[in-house]
């Protein structure tokens, strides 16, 4: 096995957003180095993802060994201010049942953190939580 393609986790993480996102009612899902204007009182998620540090499982070179990949996932759930909680949390739950402990092509989530408020949102002028998971996988060389 060769080593793990960064890209195919980043799109197997992005693409299981998207997917939910687009089944009704849609909402708009934001990626990152992605430009976006939205309209007052829409809801939107945006989607962060940072590979963290690796580690060793087994010793040996470029091949015959294990590595340990991790990263974060932060997203950035945006609804209209002024009109409760309540649509964001629904966003909320349904992005925690698409994560929380799943193994999904071999990326493995870790217990979901949130949705927790965020108290100054930017941009401005929405009501903004946000979701946070640690993933790993795993890579034989």
């Amino acid at each position: 096995m060769a080593a793990v393609d960064l890209n195919e986790i980043r799109k197997t993480i992005e693409s299981r957003l998207n997917d939910e996102l687009q089944e009704a009612p849609p909402i708009p899902v934001i990626f990152a180095n992605q430009s976006f204007d939205p309209d007052s009182n829409s809801s939107f998620v945006q989607c962060l993802l940072a590979f963290g540090e690796d580690e060793y499982i087994s010793l040996g070179g470029t091949t015959g060994s294990s590595n340990r990949l991790v990263g974060a996932v932060t997203m950035n759930i945006f609804t209209g201010q002024n009109i409760g909680a309540g649509s964001n949390y629904v966003i909320g739950n349904r992005i925690r049942d698409l994560y929380n402990r799943q193994v999904v092509s071999g990326v493995v989530f870790d217990p979901v953190i949130g949705p927790t408020l965020v108290s100054n949102p930017v941009p401005e002028g929405f009501f903004q939580t946000q979701i946070r998971m640690t993933f790993e996988a795993y890579e034989d060389l």
